[in-house]
């Protein structure tokens, strides 16, 4: 029984079921948590309003609440010993959930800076107004084919119930209008008479249904397939049977950048443009796009922008493109889609997809799916071995299943660890009757998979062809030529375990082409290999051939037109002592926005420049930390092209940090040197209002042509020394960026140290 058809016999009876098992916690190491939260029990019931959650913290930092599967947001965290152990609170609004609420810190390790977790507790919320109802399609059901009486009519029947009274119950085929459902009151049922007269049966249809209760509470059902006539049918851009394209090259659009990409035409011709060069880096066009199409700044991209997708993807098409939907687990944070207690919005979040294609003429349908979803973040990946790795499996087998129920036969694609294949947590993987690699399975399950392969290196036993060969002698073996994508990185891996070597972004983009040249030679002849994928193109955007003297960025066509205001006001709320969250609304141009900058001033009436300029975002918000405490701030927003054209700026929004007991320091010096093929850095910690020297633990990496990251102690003077990995090149440049600065009874105000931070650029 598949899972649309198990949520519609079951229907509040099976919910309330999962809702008690959602009570138990989930497997965790439980023991000696270094998060813990305190101030509530498991189950514990809680009326709504602002729960005011605490707990305590140990040898971590960053420490973050996850929140239902639906969002994920810093805690204050309070340690005036700074020693990475301290308390947190959090203030839960609850007024907008009612049931199991399920609740997890996560954080850093102080040394590896790898994920730790809490343990998983469930609040349970008395908060009936806020429910949501359930509805189900409760016929035709979900057999294949359906035949419509002799008027061509197909009768409907929606199951819609709730804790409030239900208002409206509608449906929608096919991506159309959605349309308002009766009520029997014979047999409680909505119902409805789909005419099917003019419909063709040689194509699939897409049945959901929506329930709005009188609070405004909407619930959504999960998609029906059907056919009409007698037999079911396939419609899809491609066949089940198709041998699998050829993607090379391909490139990973995040929601920052697919958003800008969608929502503006002027951009497709400089995107084009950049894909399509071949000479400014040696390189291979971009033929393969995996656009991001989750929720962005409030909205759905397939829900709220359809038609500017399909004007986008058909143009695509017509320029040579292919173009997949990028998609991870339909939860926040993604990688909870793996669970069981998930499965429903990874489900919905696919069929997006599905529902996006039935809706579209083919032109506009999308290409495929590359499914992002990483379970082994997940903290009982390693700890519960094999639940969550069976888990996942069971995940991606329910979306091939869906995939197959559409009657869409186009390549569905996993991004993976290049380690699925080789380590203990991913072996021995008993699921449906055999035990093999996490790997075998999932390349037996899916069309296709996108390794992430992200090593610095082509050649070696660490190298990206060393990593890979399992991977696609396993693909020969089970018949499924160009079924590997290799991904390599490209982004500034600011606080991964080991910077160093995870990217390419310390080499350049010259290098990087040179050893991708390799991989392509070692895998000429490997049917097996289907191309190599570039993570991701906000990154690729200002990837330069190489640091220092002589490097280059792709130049975008000339322009000389600044982009428009942003649209909307920005907003500005703080945070805490030392930090204001800001967002606004997004910006258009004549080809492309490429980053946005933020100025800002203690007084009203400023002028932006480089006296006032705070920093750069490429998405539509900015965190402003290393302030002064109980000070009020003003800031205003400009929108800058690739071009570097600078909009105008928006109107100055304010707001005022709160008061500390904390005093702030700061760094108002940092040198540099280049001996003996390393760079040295040298800084002082000063208190900010004394100008005296604070005795401070740093943690950092260097930047550029380096990544090596670093702790260590100041002296008593307040310096702080450290030398780079070595880097012998002719010429070069590398810097150092502090990434966190602690001392007892202080707190970083990196807002006021003397900036731009400096680097070392040296050459023949």
């Amino acid at each position: 029984m598949n899972m649309t058809s198990l949520s519609r016999k079951c229907g509040l009876l099976c919910l309330a079921f999962v809702l008690v098992a959602m009570l138990v916690p989930s497997p965790s190491a439980k023991a000696a948590d270094r998060v813990t939260l305190d101030s509530h029990q498991d189950g514990q019931i809680v009326s709504p309003g602002i729960e005011e959650l605490h707990g305590t913290y140990t040898n971590v930092f960053d420490v973050e609440i996850v929140v239902n599967g639906q969002w994920v947001a810093d805690v204050h965290m309070n340690d005036p010993d700074a020693d990475n152990s301290g308390t947190w609170t959090y203030p839960l609004d609850t007024t907008k959930l009612d049931g199991p609420v399920e609740i997890a810190l996560k954080s850093k390790d102080k040394e590896t800076r790898y994920g730790i977790w809490s343990s998983f507790i469930h609040l349970v919320v008395n908060n009936p107004d806020a429910s949501s109802p359930e509805v189900f399609i409760v016929d035709p059901a979900e057999s294949g084919a359906v035949l419509p009486n002799e008027n061509g009519i197909v009768p409907i029947h929606i199951s819609a119930e709730g804790k409030n009274a239900i208002s409206q119950v509608e449906l929608r085929i096919n991506g159309g209008p959605w349309e308002p459902l009766q009520l029997d009151e014979e047999d409680g049922k909505y119902t409805y008479s789909w005419n099917t007269t003019q419909l063709t049966e040689e194509r699939k249809y897409s049945l959901e249904a929506r329930a709005t209760d009188q609070n405004g509470n909407t619930g959504y059902s999960l998609t029906t397939y059907l056919s009409l006539g007698q037999t079911t049918v396939t419609n899809s851009v491609y066949e089940e049977n198709t041998p699998l394209p050829y993607q090379d090259r391909a490139i990973w659009i995040w929601e920052t950048a697919s958003y800008h990409l969608v929502l503006n035409p002027n951009s497709w011709d400089t995107f084009a443009a950049f894909t399509s060069d071949t000479t400014t880096f040696s390189e291979h066009p971009i033929t393969t796009l995996y656009l991001g199409v989750d929720k962005y700044n409030g909205a759905s991209m397939l829900e709220d922008y359809r038609d500017e997708v399909q004007q986008f993807v058909t143009w695509a098409h017509n320029n040579g493109y292919q173009v997949q939907a990028l998609i991870a687990g339909g939860t926040t944070p993604p990688y909870y889609g793996t669970y069981e207690r998930y499965r429903t919005q990874a489900i919905r979040e696919f069929e997006k997809v599905l529902n996006y294609n039935l809706a579209s003429e083919s032109s506009a349908q999308f290409d495929g799916i590359n499914l992002d979803t990483e379970p082994y973040i997940l903290p009982d990946f390693k700890t519960d071995k094999p639940s969550v790795q069976i888990q996942y499996l069971d995940m991606l087998a329910a979306l091939m299943e869906r995939k197959t129920a559409a009657g869409i036969g186009f390549p569905v694609g996993a991004a993976i660890p290049r380690w699925y294949d080789s380590s203990a947590d991913a072996s021995a993987i008993p699921w449906k009757g055999s035990t093999k690699w996490l790997s075998e399975h999932i390349q037996d399950t899916a069309d296709y998979i996108s390794i992430m392969d992200y090593r610095d290196q082509a050649e070696g036993s660490a190298g990206i062809i060393q990593h890979a060969l399992g991977e696609l002698a396993y693909a020969a073996s089970i018949g499924k030529p160009n079924s590997v994508i290799i991904g390599v990185e490209t982004k500034d891996i600011a606080d991964g375990g080991d910077p160093e070597t995870i990217s390419f972004h310390e080499e350049g983009r010259a290098y990087m082409e040179e050893e991708l040249n390799k991989v392509y030679a070692a895998f000429q002849d490997n049917t097996s290999f289907g191309g190599i994928a570039l993570h991701h193109y906000t990154s690729l955007i200002d990837f330069p051939s190489k640091w220092g003297p002589g490097g280059v960025k792709w130049s975008p066509p000339a322009d000389l037109d600044p982009p428009s205001l942003v649209s909307g006001p920005p907003s500005a709320t703080a945070f805490d002592h030392e930090r204001i969250d800001l967002s606004y609304g997004m910006s258009q141009d004549n080809t492309a926005v490429n980053e946005y900058r933020i100025y800002r001033s203690t007084d009203a009436d400023f002028t932006t420049g480089p006296l006032t300029y705070a920093g750069t975002a490429k998405g539509l918000s900015y965190e402003d930390r290393g302030l002064l405490a109980d000070t009020t701030y003003y800031y205003k927003i400009t929108a800058v092209d690739l071009q570097g054209n600078e909009s105008v700026p928006s109107e100055a929004v304010s707001a005022t940090t709160s008061a500390s007991t904390l005093k702030p320091m700061v760094v108002d010096q940092m040198l540099f040197q280049y001996t003996g093929g390393k760079a040295s850095v040298t800084l002082r910690v000063v208190d900010l209002d004394t100008g005296a020297p604070v005795s401070a633990t740093i943690s950092g990496r260097f930047t550029q042509m380096a990544g090596k990251y670093v702790t260590a102690k100041t002296t008593a003077s307040g310096i702080f020394q450290a030398s780079s990995e070595a880097v012998s090149t002719p010429s070069g440049e590398i810097g150092f960026l502090p990434r966190r600065i602690m001392a007892p009874g202080y707190y970083w105000a990196s807002s006021y140290d003397q900036l731009p931070y400096e680097t070392i650029v040296w050459e023949p």
